[in-house]
């Protein structure tokens, strides 16, 4: 009698290809650049057809988008930390430059550096691709500036007229501008600048 066999597990071999596919697109756009990165080369690459990428996306920017958004959730739970999590530890400050040096951090980070830079190029003449990269990407992490100025308002640390969502420009916008074109070194200290300057204004004392 033949021996027993199970079906193929098709959610386990979807899962698989699904994640080839994301390393892929970001292993291609290190080594190539976006503008050379084609669905051809990441379904090759994944060793898939194009019509399995094309089932789940309909364009290399929305493959590079959800990859990017899965490399950030699995670097997060790999460094045991909770996605988007904002430390408070009472020094508004010390919160603020441990936070924005990570950024560097990540910044600086080729396998973070292409990708981000390939969305936020397209996100720029692709209006609808730009919207979910706020909507998904940013504005999450925009929201826990944002909480924690409001509690430094609540701990009496910031001006209760202050608005949180503005404040925090002071500290991003900044380091995003220098970042995406290329006007001056990205190092801690010019963040941990940003920082006092903001916290302490530039008026004499």
């Amino acid at each position: 009698m033949a021996a027993h066999q199970s079906a193929p597990d098709t959610t386990r071999r979807s899962e698989r290809s699904r994640r080839a596919i994301y390393d892929a697109a970001l292993a291609l756009v290190v080594e190539v650049g976006y503008p050379k990165t084609t669905i051809e080369g990441i379904a090759s690459r994944a060793g898939v057809g194009k019509q399995t990428i094309y089932r789940w996306w309909s364009s290399k920017a929305d493959v590079l988008l959800e990859a990017f958004l899965d490399m950030a959730e699995r670097a997060a739970a790999t460094a045991g930390q909770v996605p988007y999590a904002f430390p408070d530890t009472g020094d508004l400050a010390a919160d603020l430059k441990l936070v924005l040096r990570a950024t560097v951090d990540e910044l600086r980070d080729p396998s973070f550096e292409a990708p981000s830079r390939a969305l936020a190029a397209e996100g720029v003449v692709n209006e609808e691709l730009g919207r979910r990269l706020v909507a998904r990407l940013l504005e999450p992490q925009l929201q826990l500036y944002v909480e924690r100025l409001r509690s430094a308002q609540d701990a009496g640390d910031v001006r209760p007229d202050v608005d949180p969502r503005i404040a925090l420009e002071l500290f991003v916008s900044p380091l995003a501008q220098r970042w995406l074109q290329h006007t001056g070194p990205i190092t801690y200290d010019y963040t941990d600048t940003l920082v006092d300057y903001a916290l302490n204004g530039l008026a004499p004392r």
